[in-house]
């Protein structure tokens, strides 16, 4: 037997422990004499008894005399007393939370978690932080399951608790992890690559950048086809240009850049136009656009026989499908090649790039992404060899915090606001990107910030986000609020990254979207440190709709996840849209109609007999012949599914505005 004395504020709580269980407990009231410290009152209860009897305190130094006696904690009373009574006595770790259970479960360096001044077991810290996360409410057991990781990560409750309190957190409180920016590595000057002297002085670059250096080591500036698999703002727009310049200057072709937005097409526009337009023609070609706004339009040479052709995919896809050939092309860059794997465009980028070998089969090919999942399958379904630099120029530290969505605005202004007070060692403001779900919450959400921030998407005219993005480049703006839908858009040197939402609109985002995100936060020409910070809502849906869990859920999966091999099929829809677009292209020949669709990465439906059917294609002289409605689909992006919606709304309705809002609302049932 032994007996525990856990001191306390009032009388000593005495434990009667038999190695198993807790026999019985007692209060014991210590009295000052001119002896010295002495019991004055003891009284007992045996366990599972609700009434404590007196017992003299004659019989409990006897019972101590007779036990091993330990203390809980240092108490120099009770220590003199068992001097005095010559009684032994130790110290002894329990938690104390335990004990108010009548439970005894010592501590030790496998079981102890900090929590405030004193060490409790790792069951109650587990005990209590489900507590804390049920004020909340909704929480996943993913998430309850992710923060007792971290308890047992970190051993300190207050820490992961602190995730659940956004008020009162530190940061190193919310930290979920950090991705260490790379060592320094000795890289070539541009001077000593075989590139035109203009082009040289007009890059501003003085040394390549690790993964440029990577890329000229496997071939670049020899016309080798490459994957590109780099971290943002690590440097692969200017891989693109330096092939792009060595093929130009050896009269190989003019330079293809493509990209998935409007928005960033104009950037690299005028970005390329700014070096280089002194010597080379630069042309901008982004489909024209259904939306007429006042200062909707980009001002630009629209010429396809400049020497640097910047472009959308469906700008240029759209040029291929009207039957129009390219002048001579020496580079085609694909920028943001991840777009493959996008359920709705996905299909018609892996056209496009099949079109465009078709047409352009001696070009050097390069496609570039900072998330791709497995990289070396998708290098040799594009017939290109993968180079990987996974190291990032900037360290990364990525922040959870659970919270309620009526706290997270306050919590954006906050963090905006005290990003903004820092200053890196170049000398820039600290700035941020706030990813939303909605193109109001934007605007929401930059009114709650205030003066200093403002929303972009899409919604707005080229004019507003033009201008948005000359007064964040030049500092003058602490934040943008943005959709998730503009992630792979303009290119905003922000040093902190947020997620208001994890959403697409109504539908969760991807680990390979959530990660070219994240990407956004760190520059290293401009910041010391990125930092993502993710807002998770427990128990969060925007849809009901959306499954693959909460919010919370949601963020820890996008935290930890991998992401899936490229490997597309596509519908009947997609599918249809590319074959006819194929035709187009080959001129009807049937082996080279199959040679294009054989080439690209994800796998077409057999579509052939459906559209003879329907009467939108056929075959005459071993060619294959579109039909007008044939053509329609190929030069408007339209499959054999849509295309049969639109026919039966015509038979009803002349009216334009009525098809168009019956086809969209058909389209949203259907997602």
């Amino acid at each position: 037997m032994s007996i525990i004395v856990n001191p306390r504020r009032g009388p000593y709580r005495l434990y009667f422990y038999d190695g198993r269980r807790v026999t019985g407990s007692g209060d014991l009231e210590l009295s000052k004499t001119g002896k010295g410290c002495r019991p004055k009152e003891f009284r007992y209860r045996d366990a599972g008894r609700r009434q404590p009897r007196r017992v003299p305190t004659k019989e409990l130094i006897r019972e101590l005399r007779g036990q091993k006696v330990y203390l809980t904690g240092e108490d120099e009373a009770f220590r003199s007393m068992c001097k005095d009574l010559q009684i032994p006595v130790a110290v002894i770790r329990l938690c104390r939370t335990c004990l108010l259970t009548d439970r005894v479960t010592p501590l030790k360096h496998k079981n102890a978690v900090k929590y405030g001044h004193e060490e409790i077991c790792m069951h109650c810290a587990k005990n209590e932080l489900r507590r804390e996360a049920g004020y909340l409410g909704g929480m996943g057991m993913k998430s309850l399951g992710h923060l007792e990781h971290m308890l047992d990560v970190y051993r300190d409750l207050d820490r992961v608790v602190g995730m659940l309190q956004p008020d009162t957190t530190k940061p190193a409180q919310t930290l979920f992890d950090r991705l260490e920016p790379h060592a320094v590595r000795k890289t070539q000057p541009i001077t000593a690559l075989p590139l035109p002297k203009k082009f040289v002085d007009a890059s501003g670059v003085k040394n390549l950048m690790p993964v440029q250096q990577l890329c000229v080591d496997a071939g670049l500036l020899k016309g080798k086809d490459q994957l590109v698999v780099a971290a943002t703002a690590s440097g692969k727009t200017f891989i693109g240009e330096m092939a792009g310049m060595k093929n130009l200057s050896e009269s190989r072709g003019s330079m293809l850049f493509l990209v998935p937005l409007v928005a960033l097409a104009n950037q690299k526009y005028r970005r390329f136009s700014e070096r280089y337009g002194d010597f080379l023609n630069v042309s901008l070609l982004t489909g024209v656009s259904r939306i007429h706004l006042p200062g909707n339009g980009q001002k630009a040479r629209r010429s396809m026989k400049s020497d640097i052709i910047v472009g959308t995919y469906e700008g240029v896809d759209h040029h291929l499908r009207m039957g129009k050939r390219l002048a001579k092309v020496g580079t085609v860059v694909i920028d943001e090649v991840q777009m493959l794997e996008d359920p709705d465009r996905g299909h018609r980028l892996d056209g496009l790039i099949a079109r465009l070998r078709h047409v352009a089969p001696k070009a050097q090919y390069l496609f570039l992404s900072a998330t791709i999942g497995s990289p070396s399958a998708l290098a040799q379904k594009l017939s290109a060899e993968l180079v990987r630099y996974d190291e990032r120029p900037v360290g990364l530290e990525r922040h959870l915090i659970f919270t309620e969505r009526k706290e997270k605005i306050p919590l954006i202004k906050k963090m905006v606001t005290e990003e903004f007070k820092k200053t890196s060692s170049k000398g820039f403001h600290g700035q941020t990107i706030v990813f939303t779900n909605s193109r109001a919450r934007c605007h929401t959400v930059a009114e709650a910030i205030g003066k200093k921030a403002m929303p972009y998407h899409a919604g707005l005219s080229s004019t507003e986000r033009r201008q948005v993005e000359k007064m964040f480049e030049k500092g003058e703006i602490a934040a943008v609020v943005t959709t998730a839908a503009l992630a792979a858009g303009v290119d905003f040197p922000a040093s902190q990254v947020i997620f208001d939402a994890l959403a697409m609109g109504i539908s969760w985002l991807k680990v390979q979207e959530f990660s070219q995100m994240m990407g956004r936060a760190g520059r290293p020409d401009f910041h010391d440190l990125g930092k993502v910070v993710i807002l998770a809502e427990p128990g969060g849906v925007y849809s009901r709709e959306s499954g693959g869990g909460t919010e919370e859920e949601v963020a820890i999966r996008l935290l930890k996840g991998e992401m899936e091999e490229v490997s597309p099929v596509y519908d009947i829809e997609g599918s249809s849209e590319e074959y006819v677009a194929n035709a187009v292209v080959c001129g009807g020949e049937l082996a080279c109609l199959t040679g294009i669709c054989t080439t690209m990465v994800g796998e077409l439906d057999d579509v052939w007999p459906l559209l003879k059917k329907d009467g939108y294609i056929r075959e005459r002289n071993g060619k294959i012949v579109l039909s007008p409605l044939g053509q329609v689909m190929a030069e408007h992006f339209i499959g054999v599914e849509r295309l049969s919606r639109i026919l039966k709304m015509v038979r009803k309705t002349k009216d334009p505005l009525a098809i168009v809002a019956e086809l969209d609302c058909v389209e949203d049932q259907d997602a």
